[in-house]
């Protein structure tokens, strides 16, 4: 049964380089979002160039308190409530359809008076908890019988997403989904046979002369249309292009300067290249690299299965958005609206990021007290082993 806490005087070190990183990307994205959002800022309804930064702070501050919290909870907790956590996502996705904030065309914010709520940021924490807790019930979940419930439950929320519309996080829920369902021992047969399937349904879609297919082929050749739906992209690769390999330094973007819509949440990276250069991404992706490694690191030493599923799963929600979200800024895949994990502008993405990184903290505080074997005991059945072993090998050759 999931322990409501772990006490604070007999809680083990908590893996500090994880800590050490996930510090670094807030802070720096916190001065970044400073950088890239002080034109907009100056043209806000306050008029403040601080606006945007003292948010990003506050976020930044509830953030830590979840970390902080969630590193204390133990975090079989969240196998525990999983049902419950994934119930309230799809309730979220379905209200805001009925009573969402309609913002540039797409209805993603419930707003409770100052508060805003993501549903689609909390269905991505949801599906790694639900998945993580179904997955670590039987090794044959991961088969082709087991998969139904899965897909079922993934397509249902995607499709959800989708409506929206918000086509980033829905790519990124079946993103989390599939590489969970990989590590959890999904045959690769499958994952070819899944690899086929989207392919080809992007096919159809880039082919369908709907709206999406113009969202979806317009990255192809942005200055087709550099003042439609290029836009966002030419000005990113120009900001990219300006920044060349060591950039024009801390706060002097032009395309920040009114160009690039909204340069503080999806498209912060190309602010960063424009400023910090070449060398600066690279230095960014080299901590998110990091930061994954240490993911992955402790979902192997994981006490359990759902553990390591649950520390995989945010591993692969950190990874895929990095990577989705640099291909959106360099035109490499139409731009779909997803954030830089950590570093773009808004409170439900920080806090999500920030609290899985907690719960991974956990994970890591528990890695020892996994029961470790007497070696005596071990030394008996290492004989033991070795013994029905050798008569086995009679038995064959007779």
């Amino acid at each position: 049964m999931a322990r409501l806490s772990l006490k604070k005087k007999n809680a083990k070190p908590c893996d500090f380089l994880m800590l050490v990183l996930t510090v670094i990307l807030v802070i720096f994205g916190i001065g970044m979002v400073f950088s890239a959002s002080y034109y907009k800022a100056l043209n806000s309804p306050s008029g403040s160039p601080f606006t945007y930064l003292e948010k990003q702070g506050v976020f930044a501050l509830i953030g830590a308190v979840i970390m902080y919290v969630c590193s204390y909870l133990d975090y079989h907790l969240w196998q525990r409530y999983s049902l419950v956590i994934l119930a309230i996502a799809v309730a979220l996705l379905v209200l805001v359809l009925l009573i969402g904030t309609n913002v540039n065309g797409a209805k993603r914010w419930i707003y409770i008076g100052p508060i805003s709520i993501m549903p689609g940021e909390i269905a991505k924490f949801a599906m790694i908890c639900f998945m993580s807790a179904y997955f670590s019930g039987s090794p044959d979940r991961a088969k082709l019988k087991g998969l139904i419930i899965p897909v079922i439950l993934t397509l249902g929320v995607a499709g959800l997403i989708i409506l929206q519309p918000n086509l980033s996080t829905a790519i990124t829920v079946c993103g989390i989904v599939f590489g969970m369902a990989f590590i959890a021992g999904l045959h690769w047969g499958y994952i070819v046979g899944l690899l086929g399937a989207g392919a080809a349904a992007f096919v159809v879609l880039a082919n369908s002369g709907t709206y999406w297919a113009a969202r979806i082929t317009s990255f192809q050749n942005p200055f087709k249309d550099s003042s439609g739906d290029g836009w966002q992209a030419v000005q990113s690769l120009l900001a990219l292009g300006t920044g060349g390999l060591s950039g024009l330094g801390i706060g002097k973007s032009i395309q920040k300067n009114l160009y690039l819509p909204e340069p503080q949440n999806d498209f912060i990276l190309a602010i960063i290249g424009e400023e910090l250069g070449l060398i600066g991404i690279l230095v960014l992706l080299l901590v998110f690299a990091l930061l994954i490694w240490r993911c992955l690191r402790t979902a192997i030493k994981a006490p359990d299965r759902f553990g390591m599923l649950m520390a995989s799963g945010v591993g692969v929600m950190i990874g895929l958005q990095v990577i989705l979200n640099v291909a959106v800024v360099t035109s490499s895949m139409p731009p779909t609206g997803v954030a830089l994990p950590f570093i773009s502008y808004g409170g439900n993405s920080l806090w999500i990021f920030m609290g899985s990184v907690g719960i991974l903290l956990n994970i890591s505080r528990q890695i020892d007290e996994a029961p470790k074997e007497d070696p005596a005991k071990r030394r008996l059945r290492m004989r033991r082993e070795a013994r029905q072993a050798a008569r086995a090998r009679r038995t064959e050759y007779l």
